[in-house]
């Protein structure tokens, strides 16, 4: 999933702007992007929500597919 979130930010919105709606900063979104394990599992639902995820993508993120 990675690969997938970094791609949806790479093509709909910068690290940046991504940020803002997640009201968090550009650093943490570049670490989640890099698959840093210290970004929490809330950010990271909250981004794949924001970049239009569905719940079988989301289920697959946290195992449960």
């Amino acid at each position: 999933m990675k690969l997938a979130l970094s791609e949806s930010v790479k093509g709909r919105l910068t690290q940046m702007e991504l940020a803002r709606l997640l009201e968090s900063s550009q650093s943490r979104v570049a670490k989640m992007e890099s698959g840093d394990s210290s970004v929490s599992l809330d950010l990271l639902v909250r981004s794949l929500i924001a970049l239009g995820a569905t719940r079988q993508d989301l289920a697959q993120v946290i195992g449960c597919d």
